[in-house]
């Protein structure tokens, strides 16, 4: 079993809550409320800018170049492609890339970034990986069983973009070589005294992506109730 799968088997609960959450269930069939939608989107535009300064510090971490060009990678591939997919669909309510970096940042929002930025500024760049595995592999693993069910393309289906950009190949090109990066960190640095430290904070960072599925998820309710 490889380093990622012992994560996922020790945090079998979290991920559950975390890929299950009735959030994606409801972008698969385009139930999901238009308000929890943008709430979601909103936030993570900001939540991205603070993962963007995630993978800035994963390339100071990094011991080797090669686990420096890694960093980059990533680091281009939220600021050059999420971003921008996130800029594309809430021009469609109005909203300006400015609009969408001056707005309020959700506490869970701050909760989750400050606590992958400081799991990386307390250890070490496999620490900072596994910090940022649920959100870069969890959203492939979403993505691939949500395009599997009916409707998900469906013309009808607002989501079918976001749906079709994370299981898209390009995205899924990313988060297996990052996958494939955090099991190569592992055999250099994973000693067996050690993953129980590792365990639980891939443990926090997926009940953290739990909790921001969770907060849109709310306000999608709390807009359908005042209607």
């Amino acid at each position: 079993m490889s380093f990622f799968e012992r994560l996922k088997t020790a945090a079998s609960v979290e991920w559950r809550a975390y890929t299950e959450h009735p959030f994606t269930n409801g972008l698969a069939d385009g139930s999901l409320p238009q308000a929890a939608f943008r709430h979601y989107l909103v936030q993570d535009y900001l939540f991205l800018i603070e993962f963007a300064r995630a993978y800035a510090l994963a390339v100071y971490k990094s011991p080797s170049l090669a686990d420096m060009r890694e960093a980059a990678a990533g680091l281009s591939a939220i600021l050059d492609v999420e971003m921008n997919l996130h800029v594309k669909l809430c021009a469609d309510w109005g909203l300006s890339p400015a609009d969408l970096e001056q707005a309020p940042p959700a506490a869970e929002m701050l909760a989750y970034t400050r606590y992958v930025l400081d799991a990386g500024m307390r250890g070490d760049l496999l620490a900072l990986k596994v910090a940022l595995a649920p959100c870069v592999i969890g959203y492939a693993e979403i993505a691939t069983r949500l395009a599997s069910r009916p409707h998900a393309d469906a013309a009808t289906n607002a989501y079918r973009v976001w749906i079709a950009e994370y299981a898209g190949v390009p995205y899924q090109e990313v988060a297996a070589k990052a996958r494939a990066h955090l099991d190569h960190l592992a055999d250099l640095y994973a000693t067996p005294a050690r993953e129980a430290e590792l365990t639980a904070i891939f443990k926090e960072a997926t009940r953290l992506e739990a909790d921001f599925w969770e907060m849109a998820w709310r306000e999608g309710q709390r807009v359908a109730e005042l209607r």
